[in-house]
């Protein structure tokens, strides 16, 4: 009896799965990126984060988060690299990570009895195809009158050098406001889920 030969066929609706990388050695991020439940690795993108002069805060954190995602691209073809970068402005100054105990001080003096709006830009870039999405995400915070040793005591507990504005709202930071307000808390924290989920959705990443 004759062999069958029996066709092979590739399915031309099979996409392969794609690498997703977070542009970020920060924890807090990690740990927001994992309530996707995605695979997912992380990479420090080591960029220069000064600000340009004359530039407002909305194009920093954007630019920011656009470069963390590329730089760290160019070494991961078909790869979906989230960046994220987060800052406030201040009395007309763009603050950042203080970095340092005295700096951390200083932020949160100057944000005494204020209200302020803390802007985080979001980029997805696909390695693949160079498509890419972006955001900026504005959350408004207002600050209880803080007195200067409320703020040593809660700065040698919290220890809050790499975070943007000196304070962790997802913990004992919260102590220090009198009101948040925004469409997405996560934003606060650094990475803003609701928005990321459908910039991942436009670039073909497959969610709940």
């Amino acid at each position: 009896m004759p062999k069958i030969k029996r066709k092979s066929y590739v399915r031309r609706d099979y996409i392969s799965p794609i690498k997703i990388i977070l542009a970020s050695s920060s924890p807090y991020r990690k740990a927001l990126l994992e309530r996707l439940q995605l695979e997912f690795s992380t990479e420090s993108p080591n960029i220069d984060e000064e600000s340009l002069e004359g530039e407002s805060i909305k194009n920093y954190v954007v630019r920011l988060a656009e470069a963390k995602a590329k730089h760290v691209a160019t070494k991961h073809a078909k790869s979906i690299v989230i960046g994220s970068d987060q800052a406030l402005e201040c009395d007309g100054k763009i603050l950042g990570k203080p970095g340092s105990h005295e700096i951390a001080k200083q932020q949160l003096m100057a944000m005494s009895n204020m209200t302020l709006l803390f802007y985080t830009g979001l980029c997805v870039f696909d390695s693949s195809t160079d498509k890419s999405e972006k955001d900026v995400i504005i959350y408004r915070v207002s600050f209880r009158k803080l007195g200067e040793e409320e703020i040593e005591d809660y700065l040698h507990k919290e220890q809050p050098y790499n975070c943007a504005g000196s304070f962790m709202s997802e913990r004992l930071g919260v102590s220090l406001m009198s009101k948040m307000q925004g469409e997405d808390p996560t934003a606060l924290i650094g990475l803003p889920l609701i928005r990321l989920c459908e910039m991942l959705r436009n670039l073909g990443v497959k969610l709940p």
